[in-house]
Parts: C-alpha cells; sequence; structure tokens
C-alpha cells in the first residue's frame, strides 16, 4: 500500500472519529435544550396568568369593575388554553364556575364571598401544580443533563484513546523510517558505505531504501577502486614535503596546523606529532618566529634567523589552498568557483644565494674601486694629450682622443654607479638630511647638464612657486636623481624641443617632475624601468646607460622616505616623477 493511499485512511478514520463525537454531542445538547424550553413554556406562563388572576382580586374589591372583570377573563382563557398537568383542567373549571359567581349581578354578597375564596384557593392550587411540575422537571432535565454528560464523557475519552492512539503510533509510521534514513545517511557521510537499509513493503520507503542501498554499493565501489590510489598519492605528497629543504607549514581554512615537515618542525623548535590540529593562534603566543611568519603579509625582504649554528637568510612565501566549488544560481545552472581551504608558508633557506650575493657585491665594489683611479688618470692623460703645449694632433688624432674621452667619461659613470650601487645593497648607503629649497636642488641638476642640453639645442625650463617649503632630504643624492632624469629626457629628445622641470606642492609631499617630449615608452616597460640592469630596446641611434640609474634612483628616493614612478605613453614623450616628505 502506497503511502499517500495509508496517509488518506488516516486521516479519513480521524475525520470519522470527531464527526461521530460532534454528532453525539449536538444529539445530547438538542435534548437538554427540548427540556428546558419545556419548562419554560408549560409551567412559567401558567404560573404567570394565575398571578395576574391573583393580582386582580387583590387589587380590587367585590364586586369586580368591569376592566377587572375583562382583565381576569382573559387570563383565565389563557391559562384554560395552557392546561398541560394533571388535575389542572378540573382546577380550572371550578375556577370558572367561582369567576362566575363572582360575577352574577343576582347573587348575594355572601356568594360572592365564597366564590372569592374559593377562586384564590384554586389559584393557589394551579400554582401548587405548576411549581410541582417545574421541580418534577427540573429533576428529569437534571438528570437528562447528567445523563448527557455522561455519555459525553464516556465518547470523549474513547475518541480520546483513539486519538492519543493514532498520535502515538501513527507518527512513527514516517517519522521512524525517515530517522532509519537519517542515520544510514551520517554513516555514509562518514565513508561507511556498507551501511544498508531493510524495508518490507511496496511503499516509496522501500522503493527508496532499495535506492539507497544501490547507491551505497557504488559508492564502497568506487571507495575502493580510488582509495588505494589516493592514499598512494597523500604519501607520496607527504614525502616530498618531507624531504625538502624549505621549510614548510600549511594550515586549513580554521587556522589548525595541517602538516609540518621536519625542517620547519626543526627551525621554529615544535614536535610535529604535538602540533598537528593544533590551533596556530595559541602557537603564535608561545613561539616569536611562527608569529613574525604569520604576521607577514608579503616582503621581498629575507628574514633573517639563526640556524644551522650561523644567521641564515629565509625568504617567507605564501600560497592560499584554492579547490573548487559549486554554487547554485537562480537560472538552475551550476557555476564551478573557488574558495579558500587554507595556506601554505614556505621559508627558502636563501642563505647561500644571499652569501654569493654579498660576494658579487664585494667583488663589483672592489673592482669598481680599483678601476677608478686609472680611468682617472687617464681621462688626465688625454686632458693632457689635448693640451696644445704638449704638441699638436691633426683632426684624425684628435678625433680618435674624443672618443676616447667619451668612452672613459662613461666607463667612470658606471664605476660611480657601481659603488653606489653596492652602497645600498651592503646597506652602507650614507644620507647627509639637511633642510634644502626645492628650487636650489633643480637649479644645481639643471646647471649640470646644461651643456649636454645646448649641443642638442635643447631648452630647459622649471616651472614652480617662489618661496616653496624645504624638504629634509640629501641634498647630493635628490640632485644626483634629478640629473639622472634629465639626462635620460636629453638622450632621447629631439633636437630643438623642450624638457620641462616642475617642482608642485601637493599636500604633505613636494613632487619633483622632469618631462621631456620624445618618442615615450612603452607600457610593458614601464613596470621594469627601475630594475637593476634593465634596459629599454632602443634602435641604435641612443646609447644606452648601464641601466642601473633608475634602479639607483629608486633607492636614493625610498631611502629618504619618497616615492618614484614614471608616466609615459608612446608618442607623447615620458614624465619621471618623484615625491619627498615636506619639513614640518
Amino acid at each position: 500500500m502506497k503511502i499517500k493511499t495509508k496517509l488518506r485512511l488516516g486521516f479519513g478514520f480521524l475525520f470519522l472519529v470527531v464527526l461521530i463525537f460532534g454528532g453525539l454531542s449536538l444529539y445530547y445538547m438538542n435534548r437538554i435544550s427540548v427540556s428546558a424550553k419545556v419548562v419554560l413554556k408549560d409551567n412559567y406562563k401558567s404560573l404567570k396568568y394565575s398571578g395576574k388572576m391573583r393580582a386582580v382580586l387583590e387589587d380590587h374589591a367585590i364586586p369586580l369593575a368591569p376592566d377587572s372583570e375583562r382583565q381576569f377573563a382573559e387570563q383565565l382563557l389563557l391559562e384554560e388554553k395552557n392546561i398541560t398537568e394533571p388535575g389542572e383542567q378540573k382546577a380550572v373549571e371550578m375556577l370558572k364556575k367561582s369567576f362566575k359567581q363572582m360575577t352574577d349581578p343576582l347573587a348575594s354578597v355572601e356568594v360572592k364571598a365564597a366564590a372569592l375564596a374559593n377562586a384564590r384557593k384554586l389559584l393557589r392550587a394551579i400554582d401548587d401544580l405548576n411549581m410541582d411540575a417545574i421541580v418534577r422537571k427540573n429533576d428529569a432535565a437534571q438528570l437528562g443533563v447528567e445523563q448527557a454528560a455522561t455519555y459525553l464523557i464516556f465518547a470523549a475519552s474513547m475518541c480520546f484513546l483513539v486519538l492519543f492512539s493514532f498520535v502515538v503510533n501513527f507518527p512513527g509510521f514516517v517519522a521512524n523510517p525517515l530517522r532509519e534514513f537519517s542515520e544510514a545517511i551520517k554513516e555514509i557521510s562518514r565513508k561507511n558505505y556498507k551501511q544498508r537499509l531493510e524495508f518490507n513493503g511496496t511503499d516509496e520507503f522501500a522503493e527508496l531504501a532499495k535506492e539507497f542501498n544501490a547507491m551505497a554499493a557504488l559508492l564502497n565501489k568506487w571507495e575502493n577502486s580510488n582509495l588505494a590510489k589516493l592514499q598512494s598519492e597523500k604519501l607520496r605528497i607527504e614525502a616530498i614535503i618531507e624531504q625538502m629543504q624549505d621549510a614548510i607549514i600549511g594550515l586549513n581554512e580554521k587556522k589548525e596546523i595541517l602538516f609540518l615537515n621536519h625542517v620547519a618542525s626543526q627551525l621554529l623548535n615544535l614536535n610535529e606529532q604535538d602540533v598537528i590540529g593544533s590551533d596556530v593562534i595559541e602557537l603564535m603566543k608561545k613561539n616569536d618566529l611562527l608569529n613574525r611568519m604569520l604576521q607577514i603579509n608579503s616582503s621581498d625582504k629575507p628574514m633573517k634567523i639563526y640556524a644551522d649554528g650561523k644567521e641564515s637568510y629565509f625568504q617567507l612565501e605564501r600560497r592560499e589552498i584554492m579547490v573548487p566549488a559549486w554554487e547554485d544560481q537562480q537560472e538552475q545552472v551550476m557555476r564551478e568557483t573557488r574558495k579558500t581551504a587554507g595556506e601554505v608558508y614556505i621559508l627558502k633557506n636563501i642563505t647561500r644565494y644571499k652569501e654569493l650575493d654579498e660576494a658579487k657585491t664585494n667583488f663589483i665594489a672592489t673592482v669598481s674601486h680599483e678601476l677608478k683611479t686609472p680611468i682617472s688618470s687617464i681621462k688626465m692623460s688625454l686632458k693632457l694629450m689635448d693640451d696644445e703645449r704638449v704638441g699638436s694632433m691633426n683632426p684624425e688624432q684628435k678625433e680618435l682622443v674624443q672618443h676616447i674621452k667619451e668612452d672613459c667619461g662613461r666607463l667612470l659613470k658606471i664605476t660611480s654607479e657601481l659603488l653606489d650601487l653596492a652602497q645600498v645593497e651592503t646597506g652602507n648607503l650614507q644620507l647627509n638630511f639637511v633642510k634644502s629649497d626645492p628650487r636650489k636642488i633643480a637649479i644645481y641638476a639643471m646647471d649640470a647638464v646644461r651643456f649636454q642640453a645646448e649641443q642638442k639645442s635643447i631648452e630647459l625650463e622649471l616651472i614652480s612657486k617662489n618661496n616653496l617649503p624645504k624638504v629634509n632630504v640629501d641634498t647630493e643624492k635628490t640632485a644626483w636623481v634629478l640629473v639622472n632624469f634629465l639626462s635620460n629626457a636629453l638622450r632621447y629628445s629631439p633636437e630643438k624641443s623642450k624638457v620641462m622641470i616642475q617642482i608642485t606642492e601637493i599636500g604633505d609631499n613636494m613632487e619633483f617632475s622632469v618631462r621631456d617630449f620624445g618618442k615615450g615608452i612603452d607600457e610593458k616597460y614601464q613596470k621594469r624601468l627601475f630594475d637593476r640592469y634593465f634596459q629599454v630596446p632602443t634602435d641604435g641611434n641612443n646609447k644606452s646607460g648601464s641601466g642601473l640609474g633608475l634602479a639607483i634612483s629608486r633607492d636614493f628616493i625610498e631611502a629618504e622616505g619618497g616615492k618614484i614612478w614614471v608616466e609615459s605613453a608612446i608618442g607623447e614623450g615620458s614624465r619621471f616623477c618623484f615625491l619627498l616628505p615636506i619639513v614640518e
């Protein structure tokens, strides 16, 4: 039998029980109502009529006036029509005779007095008959009410027992199978794919149990076929993580430690078995190094940690664990999204590379310093050769000497830039901060490149207000940056053009900018302009530098607490800018 049919029969039975109980209630309530109506109709009116006739006799003397006779006759007629009790008919007949005697004009006074006394006696008799009847009928009505109440209580008790039995047993018919399904589904969620349901019958629960068992069988088959593969992949990943030389820590979305390899446990001084599954927030309170790692969002600067008996350098990398997720859309279409399932922190040991980098920096600094002296000597010798007092040279020799001069100047500039770079990389950059006038810095830089500008007939224009606020900077380094900007602008500007130097006060900062009207720089190169050794590809007409000038400029400006950037577009020229804080 289908569940729908069973539900219909059950609720139909409840409806029938309610109808039966309602019918019995209406029946007995009707009986009580009829009994009450009989008492009011049959006896109350008789008492009312007799009372009015008595009032006429008591209020008026014999003989009665015509109006009083008429009232008495009317009430007597009504009483005659409302005779309901045994003996009442006889009393009414005798009352009529007494009334005739009282109203007979020929009767003597004694006869009328006797008739009056008899009428009063008969009225009392009628009252007694009706009062006795009221008492009797009231007792009968009370008995009927008691019987009806007994029957209703019995019927209500039976209905209550039936309904209570239905309420207790019938919900279990639906709830018990659902509870079994719920427990079975929980077992499936715990990967107990051997869970089975057994339902006898042909209803929907039996069919659903059959489908559930088929699903569990398929899941069990899939689990058996994939479990070994998953286990092997897990062990392989754990082995790879464990053998890596980098410290690796994995967290889940609840900020609990998922895994921790041997290197990380040694570096953080944590026991791997004790911390797996622990709350990383609590561990951070007890482990300063772990706290440092998790507090750093992203940083290019390496972390210095004492490890392997010496100060070592580690580069921190953070990766989010993203897993696919599916979202229901209003159009009933499933859309694949990704959500965060945790984080992985990797500490790469870059001590060896740091040592090599320091060795490289020291080598460059040493070589640059050693080369600077002979190059300066060569420049001095070339200057002496160009002196007419030493001897004259033919035009070809002068041209060769001029080329040698330019190459020596370029070599000297590169060695100076390499020395500055070495100072920055080793942290030995010395800055002499003084309160300086921004206009004086710009004018100093313009004077340094004015000869180069005159050779190409390029106009240098300074745009700024007078009495600008001062900036607290290293004047020499800041002017060096402006000179580097101006040199690049002059190199890539066409002849007879203009280069603009602009100084603008922006909030609490002073903006320096150098604008040229050359070919401009492609957007794909702009982000790398301030990287070391990077050079924008040229067509060969302009000689490129070492690729260090802008990188050193960035280091100088950032060391002074400023910011540097470039704005450029093909065909519109370039604008190199930097911000420096104003002195409070």
